[in-house]
């Protein structure tokens, strides 16, 4: 039989098949090293990280605006605003609780007969079968009309025993409760 490549021409094959299974061999060994890439579902690893601003006021140091991180508790408030006063009542408040974004904290003193005031509670959310309209409109997406309205409602059906109890009045709907569950404090 004779062999159809011979000579400098099996060589030159030989040479070929060798340089392309380096090349390849290379270009596997690249690839094996190469990180995978790694696509993440959207939101995954995004967690919620704005600050919260809350107001601080009564017996404190620096009564104010202060900048908490989220997941931060009372005690983080008060510390925050640069301590209680001597003779503040920090038993009438939960240190422990969770800070709301846009709340208002109020340390009581020694004097106060209520945390804060009628409705106003310690951790600055509304009583809202203490509350006066005016404290009332302090609440989010409540104005003037809805605040008159839950007041008249109180007046003339007795105090609300639960939050579900405001559905009752007009102009409070699921969505609007929803938005109030964590500003305010019934009964």
């Amino acid at each position: 039989m004779v062999d159809p490549v011979s000579g400098p021409a099996r060589v030159a094959l030989t040479l070929l098949v060798l340089l392309i299974s380096v090349a390849v061999g290379g270009w596997m060994g690249l690839a094996a090293r190469r990180p995978p890439t790694v696509t993440l579902p959207v939101g995954v690893g995004s967690e919620n990280r704005t600050p919260l601003v809350v107001h601080v006021a009564g017996w404190v140091a620096n009564p104010g605006v202060v900048t908490l991180e989220p997941g931060s508790r009372v005690a983080e408030a008060v510390a925050a605003a640069g301590g209680a006063l001597p003779g503040a009542r920090l038993d009438d408040l939960n240190l422990a609780e969770p800070v709301v974004d846009g709340v208002r904290v109020y340390v009581p003193g020694p004097d106060d007969e209520g945390a804060g005031g009628g409705g106003e509670t310690s951790d600055g959310r509304i009583a809202v079968n203490r509350a006066t309209a005016e404290e009332l409109e302090r609440l989010p997406g409540v104005g003037p009309v809805l605040a008159s309205r839950i007041v008249s409602h109180r007046e003339e059906n007795g105090p609300f025993r639960t939050p579900e109890d405001l559905l009752a009045v007009p102009g409070i709907g699921e969505r609007t409760l929803e938005n109030l569950r964590s500003h305010i404090v019934v009964p």
